[in-house]
């Protein structure tokens, strides 16, 4: 299961007048710690920055992630799984968060919805708010980061064309 971190980034950049704005954006990784965290900020992040920092890293507990390829904005929703103890009878409440991109408040909810269809405990959207999240990061194995260049074909290739 995912542990998701919530880092803060500040940065110097430049406006349309020239003068230098500090901006601090918000962005959602996916490591095993907060050193790696920051690690994979400095690393996915500093690519256009100058006067780059981490000034914040907390850890985000997160449910799940509904990812869609449209949606520029994210949105937070609490969820409450409803379920009765078996040994007293009594209701008991699991408190779950979420995050899904969406356009909208009631886009965020649809989609939440939608991912929730199939499940066959009662459940309750609390709540859905926008957040500071910009982008999310989630993780990348070794192989999946080394990119193959464009001049290169796999070795099977090559072997079948000069098989033939």
């Amino acid at each position: 299961m995912p542990t998701w971190y919530k880092t803060n980034i500040r940065y110097q950049k430049e406006d349309e007048a020239g003068a230098l704005k500090t901006i601090t954006e918000c962005f959602l990784i996916d490591s095993v710690s907060f050193t790696e965290a920051e690690a994979k900020a400095y690393k996915l992040i500093t690519t256009g920055a100058s006067d780059f920092s981490v000034t914040g890293i907390t850890r985000m507990p997160l449910a799940d992630i509904f990812t869609y390829e449209e949606g520029e904005k994210w949105f937070k929703a609490k969820v409450i799984y409803h379920s009765v103890d078996e040994r007293n009878g009594k209701e008991k409440r699991i408190v779950n968060n979420m995050l899904v991109n969406a356009d909208s408040v009631q886009q965020a909810l649809d989609r939440i919805t939608e991912n929730m269809r199939n499940f066959l405990i009662p459940y309750d959207v609390e709540s859905v708010a926008l957040t500071t999240i910009l982008e999310v990061f989630p993780h990348v194995s070794q192989e999946e980061a080394e990119e193959v260049p464009a001049n290169l074909r796999p070795l099977s290739e090559v072997l079948a064309a000069a098989g033939s």
